[in-house]
Formats: C-alpha cells, structure tokens, sequence
C-alpha cells in the first residue's frame, strides 16, 4: 500500500497538469483565436498584403491606435475592454463587411437626418471610404498600413454605432443634466445596451429594430422629412419644433402602467389615459414661466440659451403616485408666497388675513391678534401662515398628494375665470384643475367615495378630511410643444417655458461637434 505522502508526490503532476489545461480553457474563453486571420482576409480581399497578417501583429497595433483615439470616443473604455476581451479580434472586417453589413449601416447612418440628427456625427463617408480599401485588390500597401486600416474601422464602426443606437433608443441628451427642474424617472444607456450594439450578428435586422415605433414618432418623422411649415411658422422654426420633440419621444420616461393622470404644461390639460384613450380631458392652470410672452423663439438662440434659468413658479415635469386626496384642505402658505405676498397685503390692510381666512403662527403656536402686528417692519421668516377651509382657500376644495420634492400637487381653486384665457401660466407652481370633481371620479371610481367626497367639497362648515385612493394612481408631468393629435393633425403650442430652447441648444452642440461625440 502507497504512503500518503507517495500518493501525494504522484498526485502533482496529474494536478499540476489540470491547472494548465484549466489555464489554457479560460484563456481560449476569454480571447477568441483567428489564426488563420491573414489566411482568411487574403480570401476576402484578394490582396496580398493580407498574407503576413497574424492575430499578435494586429493586437499591438490595435492598442496603439485605441489610445490615440481615445479622447475621440464617447465611451472608450467600454469599447477597449469589448476588444481586450476578444483578443482584439476585427468582428465587424471579418464578418460584416463582405456580406455587405457594413455598408448597410453605413447607409442608415447617412439617413439620420430623417431623426433630426446630423450624418455626420456617425462618420458614414469615413467608413464607406475604409471598406472601400478593403474591396481594392491594391487598396492597401503595406501590413502596417493593413493593420491601422483595420482597427480603424473596427473602432470607427464600434463608435459610431453604440452613439446611433444610444441616439435613437435613448435620445442624444439626458433631460436631468439639462433641465434644472426635471425630476421624472429616465433610463439611460448603459453598458448592458452598448454591449449589445456591439455582439448584434444581423446588422440590418438590429437597426431596423431600433427605430422607434411610437405611432408619434413616425408622425413627427414624416413631417420632418416632408419638410413643410406650419401655419403662423417658417419651415426652419417648425423643422426645429418637430427635432426637440421627436428628441423627447426617444427617451426612455414614458408611462408604463395602463392607468394614469398626465399634464402637459404647454398645453395646459391633464389628461386621465386607460389603456392607451384618454378618458377625461380638462383645462389646467400651470405655474408662471418665464417666455408666457413668446419672445424668444426656435428661430433664433445663442450659446447662453443653453443653460437652464427657470422662473421660481415653474411647474417641475416630475412623475409620482398620486396616495391621497384632502377634502377642504388647510393651505400651508410658503414662506416665498407669505413674504412677498401675504405680508405686503397685510401692511396694507389690517383685515386682509381675517378676510381670506388666514390664521398666523408663531413658533407653531397661534397669533390672536395679528392685526396689532406691523407687517412692513416684520422679519419675513418670524412667522408661518395657514389659510383655513373655505370658499376663498387659495386650494378650493380638494387637492391630490403625491410625493415629489417641489411641494407640488394638483388642486381645485376659487379662481375660475383663468380657465377662460388662452395662455394659462397662472399659479405659483402647483397645477390647478379645470374639473377637480371629474379626477375624484376618475382616480376613485364611480361610487360611494367618489359621492362622499364629491358631497364634502359642497359643506358650508367643511372640517379638513384626507383619504387615501383605494389604488395609488401614476402621475407625470410632462413638457412637449408639438404632437399629433386623435386625427394625426400636428399640434404646435408656444414654448411657455423656454424649454425647447434648452434642448435644441444642447443639440446643437452635437452637431456643431461630431469629432468629439460624448453622450450627455
């Protein structure tokens, strides 16, 4: 019988044997061998030059020309380890430019300005001119040369199409770095979706795949290639509109439930969608914004147009859940509101706040008298204001909660003359409704809660009530200024919020620099 020790010495060169045949596994896993590359491009190409071409050869030149190109690539280092982890293997030279895939795409990049993109951004002539080389018996001289022409259209290629894929499944620019008041959940591309873009074996089917299919999109797309003007518009201002909007539809911040409440600020309506209708329509009035004039336009910007400045009452374009109602609900003023406003009136009239119905506090507790205060002298902060349930509540007699964090939600209101204006930028920032009833009924149902409340919101003496939806109800508010409507008719609304402005100068700045493509 062996010792244990003898058992162990003859064990070690089975083992020992093991670990390398394991090492070579992984190694053959993680790099993908073509020894015959120079064998296999000679057939392709018909030119010598590819003979001498070895898979170690292309690898050391391939990394010489990644890092050059570096500072040239929207995501570099994505790209360098897709390569490193395939040993540098060229999948787009030897599978997709000889069953003519590359062309192909290059043919959709050098259309995607029926996206409102710029050609140029994804490079197409560059590429056609590369794959041209490579179908010229003696369009390359040299191995070195062979070699750089290959990583450049391997990197040309890996670039260009994860920034059209991005482009069109994600949008070109991420609305949070934008806009100052954005809030609403939005996916971005990530290594997940880049990857993909790269291991995509039919190319054609892939980007065929990726054109957006929203019935909206198409539309806004055939006006844009049709390249006609809309009434009151030149066709530059109209081309403009239909760009940032077709830009908002690529991104990836719709509503994904069958039930919920949208607004849209330009057009002041909220809208209740069930499965894909719309099945209540009101007027709103949203918060003040800083073009209610339209005096800046699409038609002209400067760089400085770029950057978001949003007047303090804008309405935020954010998504939530809707969790309660309050039924003749106390108004907790802001301090903005009460120092600017509610103080100032007060200065003037010493009955103003027991006319509106508004209590005063101090340190939590109640003023008894805060007629015998002198408003003009008072620090702006000493005191908070609460107004109490009534027909003149500044929140009528309902409003819906939902958590966001700009103190924002949607009410009813006593002022019901502004419904009757066209132009509705009206309130400090919460959304006031046209038929606050309709929404009890829609977000509730039709029954016994929605005639409780509906008969609450009609007391003379009304006590403040809270109750919670039987279902959390989605709500987003958004900002778009050009759509189609029920009939496919393109609708047009003014840029109350200089929002589109914003957009189109950060699309501009890709288009006014396609060497340099980084996603925003």
């Amino acid at each position: 019988m062996m010792s244990s020790d003898t058992i162990k010495k003859s064990a070690l060169p089975i083992m020992l044997s093991l670990l390398f045949i394991l090492a070579l596994t992984i190694q053959s896993c993680k790099k993908k061998s073509r020894s015959d590359l120079g064998a296999e491009l000679f057939k392709k190409t018909q030119n010598k030059i590819f003979k001498d071409a070895t898979p170690e050869g292309l690898e050391e030149v391939f990394k010489q020309v990644l890092a050059v190109n570096k500072g040239k690539m929207a995501n570099p280092n994505l790209i360098t380890s897709f390569y490193e982890s395939n040993g540098y293997d060229p999948v787009f030279v030897m599978d997709h430019i000889f069953n003519g895939d590359v062309d192909i795409t290059a043919n959709y990049f050098e259309k995607a300005s029926q996206h409102g993109l710029d050609p140029k951004m994804f490079k197409a002539e560059q590429i056609k001119q590369l794959v041209a080389k490579f179908k010229d018996k003696k369009g390359i001289k040299t191995i070195d040369e062979a070699y750089h022409d290959i990583a450049d259209l391997e990197i040309l290629m890996a670039n260009s199409l994860i920034n059209y894929s991005s482009a069109l499944e994600f949008g070109m620019v991420s609305p949070r770095k934008i806009y100052s008041r954005y809030f609403t959940a939005t996916k971005r591309p990530d290594s997940t979706s880049m990857l993909k873009t790269l291991r995509a074996t039919n190319l054609k089917a892939y980007l065929d795949s990726i054109q957006p299919k929203d019935p909206q999109y198409l539309i806004l797309q055939k006006a844009l290639i049709a390249g006609g003007a809309a009434k009151g518009m030149t066709k530059e201002e109209t081309q403009r509109y239909l760009v940032v909007n077709m830009e908002r539809l690529r991104w990836k911040n719709k509503p994904t439930q069958l039930k919920y409440v949208i607004v849209n600020i330009p057009d002041y309506r909220l809208d209740v969608v069930d499965n894909g209708q719309s099945i209540l329509n009101m007027k709103v009035v949203v918060g003040e914004g800083r073009n209610t004039d339209n005096d800046k336009t699409l038609v002209e910007y400067d760089e400085s147009d770029k950057k978001d400045r949003p007047f303090s009452r804008e309405t935020p374009q954010l998504n939530s859940l809707i969790h309660s109602v309050q039924v003749n609900p106390v108004w907790n003023i802001p301090q903005s509101i009460a120092s600017k406003e509610i103080m100032v009136e007060a200065a003037k009239d010493p009955y103003y706040l027991s006319n509106k119905g508004i209590d005063v506090y101090e340190n939590g507790k109640k003023v008894e008298d805060p007629e015998t205060i002198d408003w003009g002298k008072t620090p702006k902060d000493k005191y908070e204001f609460k107004q109490r349930p009534s027909d003149d509540n500044s929140l009528g007699k309902i409003k819906f909660l939902f958590n966001n964090n700009s103190s924002v939600y949607l009410h009813d209101t006593p002022a019901k003359s502004a419904f009757g204006q066209t132009m509705r930028a009206l309130s400090h920032g919460c959304v006031r409704l046209g038929d606050p009833q309709a929404l009890v009924k829609a977000v509730f149902g039709e029954g016994a809660t929605s005639e409780k409340i509906i008969k609450a919101m009609g007391e003379d003496n009304p006590e403040p009530t809270t109750m919670a939806l039987p279902k959390k109800m989605p709500v987003y508010i958004t900002y778009v200024t050009c759509w189609a409507d029920s009939t496919n008719t393109l609708q047009y609304r003014p840029d109350v919020y200089g929002l589109d402005i914003v957009l189109y100068g950060h699309l501009q700045k890709f288009l006014a620099n396609t060497d340099q493509i980084a996603a925003l």
